[in-house]
């Protein structure tokens, strides 16, 4: 008697893969902004880093928008989905690691 043992190998769905895209993004705009603050040496001007890195932080999140609707838009039911999907976890990736990565330069 054979028994084959068959592994479910589970797929993420289109809007699962969209939030897990947004946190790597929310890391990645992270290290934009912390880099845009090194190269334009502002780093201590605390009002600008902060404005500077909102504004990356909302242009990389739009300019994610437009790369992924076009992939994502026939395999979700509501377009609407795409753009709010992840914003959470978007801004909360970015801020943690942006003044994880700004408090490490800082103490430098």
């Amino acid at each position: 008697m054979v028994c084959a043992y068959y592994a479910e190998v589970e797929v993420m769905k289109p809007l699962e893969v969209l939030y897990w895209l947004r946190f790597a993004l929310g890391v990645v705009a992270a290290l934009v902004c912390v880099g845009y603050d090194l190269a334009a040496n502002i780093i201590g001007n605390n009002i600008r880093v902060l404005t500077t890195g909102m504004a990356f932080a909302f242009i990389i999140y739009m300019l994610s928008y437009y790369v992924v609707k076009p992939k994502f838009l026939l395999k979700v039911d509501n377009p609407q989905k795409i753009l709010t999907t992840g914003v959470g976890i978007y801004i909360l990736s970015w801020l943690v690691f942006w003044a994880l990565l700004y408090t490490i330069i800082i103490s430098y």
